[in-house]
């Protein structure tokens, strides 16, 4: 090991920790050549391909490397969460109708195609663009990019550096949710812990909010299996050796490590334009399904995240500022108070951080602090963190109705199928409170507010 590895986690939690190989992958990253000074995991830790889902580690971009791993299949797999100026008392008893139109107007499932088929010239340009494209295509206002990480587009995008066969998967899936974990999430501001940074972010108890979690579909992942393929044939040629396969990378400064940078950064920006167009829609259906004008409704994108993710990025290094090859595998960045990267209403308190639970939860929200930046290269967790492989979760669930148990804790989800409420059961995660509390209490991000979910569609 080149550094130490570190686990954030608490006495509640400890005992879950090696229960799968996640901590063996924390050793195993910190074997990387240019790897500064730590490898991490978020409490929100299991076990992924090379890296552990909830790592975090830093390269030198000369002397570092980048790998397909340490970003997972789902490029940018992410979370936006938007506010709205409505209350439960609001929607009434037309949460039903709500849900439903928004599980009939928002593409999902495995394999789903979106409303619209790219032409491959449009497609480059969502490539290069993300949210962008999206905006100027009428599918949101310009302030929705403001309050998007990076302004919804990663800069250095090739096109070029995609196979067809990716480009092919891209084509149709535009606006799509997804399946599996991916949800799109109707909650209520439950509980407010922090007054300032709430007023800030336009959290106010008893008001609605909306959570979309997807990524970049088809598309992600066929850039990952196309450069992990490459990769692992080159292995040999390595000047290091590797604990694990599925490290598999090559130097960033390298030809290979900047394809894939591009090639990764086309895969972002594809999953920026998607949650752009989905929130789109989503704004249309709840205009619609609840007979409200825009100005009713106040609708507007608090923020969104990257949760998969390799980022060049500035930060601290004994006394003095280094660029950096982040890499965010189901982690999320936490940006702190100042930093210039902010949209200007959120630099007095720190970056908005968006947390999800389990299907029937809700979501935290959190924000971003000094201690991140200096010690976790600007990074937190994700979310919940699965305990329990999906097949397990649908060996205890069979025969259980998922969706009235779902009802009987005041939520309703629709789904496309009866499996994927199976995989998704709340028992297979771990519990995000448990996980916001160690982040918390390390003070890598705060506790701004808690959402309780009342409706979820799922793929």
């Amino acid at each position: 090991m080149r550094v130490p590895g570190m686990i954030y986690s608490s006495d509640r939690m400890a005992g879950g920790i090696g229960s799968d190989e996640s901590p063996r992958q924390v050793a195993n990253v910190a074997h990387l050549p240019g790897i500064i000074n730590y490898s991490f995991a978020m409490p929100d830790m299991h076990w992924g391909y090379g890296f552990p889902i909830g790592g975090v580690a830093a390269f030198d971009t000369t002397e570092g490397v980048i790998s397909p791993g340490g970003v997972g299949y789902d490029i940018n797999c992410g979370v936006r969460v938007m506010t709205t100026g409505i209350t439960r008392a609001d929607i009434g008893g037309k949460l039903n109708d709500l849900v439903t139109a928004l599980f009939q107007n928002i593409p999902s499932g495995v394999g789903s195609t979106g409303k619209l088929k790219l032409s491959l010239k449009e497609e480059r340009r969502v490539l290069r663009d993300g949210a962008r494209w999206a905006v100027e295509n009428g599918y949101g206002s310009p302030e929705d990019l403001v309050t998007t990480e990076d302004g919804g587009s990663m800069e250095g995008a090739d096109p070029a550096c995609l196979s067809d066969r990716a480009l092919d998967r891209g084509r149709a899936q535009l606006g799509t949710l997804g399946s599996g974990n991916h949800f799109l999430e109707v909650e209520v501001v439950d509980e407010i812990f922090d007054e300032e940074a709430a007023r800030a972010f336009g959290l106010e108890k008893g008001r609605i909010a909306v959570a979309i979690h997807s990524g970049s579909r088809g598309l992600g992942y066929q850039v990952c299996d196309d450069y992990l393929a490459r990769m692992v044939k080159k292995i040999h040629t390595l000047d290091f050796p590797l604990p694990d396969r599925q490290l598999a990378c090559v130097y960033l400064a390298s030809n290979e490590g900047k394809e894939y940078y591009a090639a990764m950064s086309c895969a972002a920006n594809y999953a920026w334009a998607n949650r752009q167009m989905l929130m789109h829609w989503t704004r249309e259906t709840f205009e619609r399904a609840l007979g409200m004008s825009p100005r009713t409704l106040q609708m507007r994108l608090l923020y969104d995240v990257c949760h998969n993710i390799a980022k060049i990025e500035e930060f601290p290094v004994e006394g003095r500022m280094r660029r950096l090859c982040v890499h965010r595998k189901g982690a999320t960045r936490a940006f702190p108070p100042g930093h210039p990267a902010l949209p200007a209403q959120y630099r007095p308190v720190g970056q908005p951080v968006l947390i999800p639970g389990d299907m029937g939860t809700g979501s935290y929200i959190l924000a971003g602090t000094d201690r991140a930046y200096t010690e976790t290269f600007g990074s937190t967790c994700h979310g919940a963190g699965r305990v329990m492989s999906r097949s397990r979760a649908v060996k205890v669930s069979r025969k259980r109705s998922i969706g009235r148990e779902m009802a009987e804790r005041g939520v309703v989800v629709m789904a496309t199928g009866k499996r994927t409420l199976m995989e998704e059961i709340p028992e297979a995660y771990k519990a995000v409170d448990d996980v916001v509390d160690v982040v918390h209490r390390a003070g890598i991000s705060k506790k701004v507010a808690r959402l309780k979910a009342i409706g979820c569609i799922k793929g």
